[in-house]
């Protein structure tokens, strides 16, 4: 036990080392001219699963911005997806599940770009002496996840193929570093997570993986963006720039992933093997916000709906934005 908990502590560390809840860091020079003619500044929430400020900074694509960018630090994507709403983030990178439960709620939010990463990263995972061998097994058992993010549907999406529903397990609305201490400490008999979590719980705590989302849930990341922002003209264009520099950046992550590696690990604090981990199992793929998209969403959106999870429904369409498609596949 003195072992888990220690090693539960070194995760915790270096958790608080890539996730701390710092705002208002400014990255990015006004070198070049603004992009309207008058002084931007692009607010960005980040997060550590998605790691955007670490993929723009190693793949050159901070250099020699028109604006200014400011970088605001979150732990998942519904907190990110609050402050767009709120107006004090202009854009942030989520997975497939906050834009719903963000549209649910009513919230001012845009879905600007897609793309798309690998699946076998998101996982529910176990401690490695766990009973639990099945999805069956977890009948009954205290289940962490983060409401809202796209844990929460890949949970949902394999209880539902396995016969089970949220009724039949005892869910713990946790963020990601006191999930993975209640993991560690038997608090919890299992984790709904996705990566760089799933790489550290594997490598840090030997946690095993009962289920992927292979088969289950899509691996969609999208770029979200403030109503308000969108329409602002110098900040639309702004964001239009910001975009394809993350398309570009994803392009020279997946040919360079050596050097991913080294400077992802070097700015979040986590051990190169655990990045070398989540590296080669997320490549990315840059997508068009085309029907394909919006229909695969769309079941995400009605997945939750069905199992009284948000309030009414909610359609895709209404909070997607195309005008950013050019560049994408």
């Amino acid at each position: 036990m003195k072992a888990i908990r220690a090693a539960a502590l070194a995760v915790l560390l270096a958790a608080a080392t890539a996730c701390g809840a710092a705002t208002g860091a400014t990255t990015g020079a006004t070198t070049g001219g603004p992009a309207d003619g008058g002084q931007v500044t692009l607010r960005v929430g980040d997060q550590k699963g998605t790691g955007l400020q670490a993929l723009l900074e190693a793949s050159g694509e901070l250099k020699d911005v028109p604006y200014t960018v400011t970088w605001s630090q979150f732990t998942s994507g519904p907190p990110v997806l609050e402050a767009v709403n709120a107006g004090s983030v202009d854009i942030g990178a989520v997975g497939n599940a906050p834009p719903v439960f963000a549209a649910a709620a009513g919230s001012k939010i845009t879905i600007v770009g897609a793309s798309e990463r690998g699946l076998t990263g998101q996982a529910i995972v176990v401690p490695a002496g766990s009973p639990i061998t099945s999805v069956a097994g977890l009948k009954g058992k205290k289940v962490a996840v983060a409401k809202g993010s796209s844990a929460n549907f890949h949970l949902l999406a394999v209880l539902k193929k396995n016969g089970m529903t949220f009724d039949d397990i005892s869910p713990q609305y946790l963020q990601p570093p006191d999930a993975l201490a209640a993991l560690s400490t038997g608090q919890v008999d299992a984790w709904a997570i996705w990566d760089p979590y799933t790489a550290q719980a594997q490598h840090q705590v030997n946690a095993r993986v009962l289920v992927d989302a292979t088969g289950y849930a899509n691996g969609f990341e999208f770029q979200i963006a403030g109503s308000a922002a969108l329409a602002d003209p110098a900040r639309s264009k702004a964001l239009g720039d910001f975009v394809a520099r993350i398309r570009r950046a994803h392009t020279w992550a997946n040919d360079h992933p050596k050097e991913w590696t080294d400077v992802y690990a070097r700015l979040t604090g986590l051990p190169p093997d655990v990045i070398s981990t989540v590296v080669a199992r997320n490549r990315y793929t840059d997508l068009k916000l085309d029907a394909d998209v919006v229909g695969r969403e769309q079941q995400v959106a009605d997945a939750f709906a069905e199992a009284g999870l948000i309030p009414g429904t909610v359609r895709i369409d209404d909070i997607v934005d195309t005008r950013y498609n050019e560049g994408a596949q």
